[in-house]
């Protein structure tokens, strides 16, 4: 028999690889996401998948279309998960309002403000951009003095900013832009069902989330959602969106009332989502809000009395996500990945210039829970010490 080309070794190789069933250890993800799912959201997804045009699945997008408009308490027809994951949904916010020449102020609370900044640029809009400190809040006189001053299309601001722990304010916002003809665009990629937010109440004309955070439902969905001014403002277009996929233009036939094909949609993540959407509303929006509040002060508490230093005070300070400050000298990544390897706890590290600076704790969704804040205090308390004496040393 002739010897096997390294091609073919390669190829032999790799299918008797795959001849393995994937084994997983349990982990319990208090980092900046994506939270774990709830069990019933993980047998939603593993019923057997319908087609995306059958009738019974059809009516699955009602469902999941209304709860989200209770979840982000708006009466905002167009209101869908992106078929994507919540980058593809701020994506979608980007492409369906701005075009080319388009005025678009941003405000930079953190890592995620840049990347609206980076998405507008993309789609040729003129960027302003407006900043604050990494663990401070934009204030209203800077917003609205950035908004008459520059006339933008769009105001942009990263409601919960993940790479902080930063909870913007905005009270007067929407009010404000609505007098001055702009559409105020909201990242509440951290927030949804965990942090107080009525999108009509506040003025919000664009919002879009993600499926894994404080929905408890793995990745993969991008809820989306706009106001009649932002539909307005789509339909005057001078030119096509110029991402296909992405175009709400289409995607309005296919979630609206005619159902005309678009793509072929994740069937089965949306059961995922209608399970952890109806669970939610089974708990209460409000409900919802106060559990994830009760459980993080629990948390700062138990980090405070410890000796640890939070990063953001505590008026700006968000239920669903705290960053820690890492005391001097501990190696933060260290620390991180020994509560991973020796404990399945995983917290997050710093990003962007809070990188080896801080570390991000999570308690979103099914994961914000009591027993799971005493459970990460006690190991904290145990592990933690010997990374300081450590640091002493050296």
């Amino acid at each position: 028999m002739s010897p096997l080309s390294p091609v073919q070794q390669t190829v032999s190789e790799a299918h008797r690889l795959r001849l393995d069933p994937i084994a997983t250890p349990d982990r319990l993800l208090l980092g900046p996401g994506p939270s774990n799912a709830d069990p019933r959201v993980l047998q939603a997804i593993s019923r057997p998948p319908l087609s995306h045009l059958d009738p019974l699945y059809l009516e699955l997008m009602n469902e999941v279309q209304e709860m989200l408009r209770y979840a982000w308490q708006t009466d905002n027809r167009f209101t869908i998960p992106v078929s994507g994951t919540g980058s593809a949904a701020m994506e979608a916010t980007i492409a369906n309002c701005v075009e080319a020449g388009d005025t678009v102020v941003v405000g930079v609370i953190g890592y995620f403000g840049l990347r609206l900044v980076d998405m507008c640029g993309r789609y040729g809009a003129n960027v302003v951009q407006i900043n604050a400190p990494w663990g401070e809040a934009l204030s209203l006189e800077t917003i609205k003095a950035a908004v008459e001053e520059h006339k933008p299309a769009v105001l942009a601001l990263v409601h919960a900013e993940t790479s902080t722990g930063v909870w913007q304010p905005l009270d007067g916002i929407g009010e404000f832009c609505h007098a001055h003809d702009c559409l105020l665009l909201l990242d509440t990629v951290t927030s949804l069902g965990g942090v107080p937010l009525k999108l009509d109440e506040l003025g919000v004309d664009l919002a879009y989330s993600c499926s894994q955070k404080g929905l408890s439902c793995p990745p993969g969905l991008g809820p989306f959602t706009m106001s009649a001014r932002a539909e307005a403002k789509l339909d005057a277009r001078k030119s096509k969106v110029p991402n296909w996929y992405l175009d709400m233009s289409g995607l309005k036939s296919y979630w609206g009332s005619q159902r005309t094909y678009h793509h072929t949609a994740p069937v089965n993540m949306n059961f995922g989502l209608r399970e952890a959407l109806r669970l939610l509303c089974e708990e209460g929006i409000e409900n919802s809000w106060a559990r994830h509040r009760r459980n993080s002060e629990r948390l700062w508490d138990g980090l405070e009395s410890q000796g640890l230093q939070l990063h953001v005070p505590v008026e700006l300070r968000l239920p669903t996500l705290t960053t820690v400050r890492i005391p001097e000298g501990v190696d933060g990544k260290a620390f991180a990945l020994h509560m991973l390897n020796a404990h399945g706890v995983e917290i997050g590290n710093g990003l962007g210039d809070l990188a080896g600076q801080v570390w991000r704790i999570g308690l979103m969704g099914t994961n914000s829970k009591p027993e799971n804040v005493d459970r990460l205090l006690n190991l904290m308390e145990q592990e933690l010490p010997a990374f300081r004496q450590t640091a002493a040393v050296a």
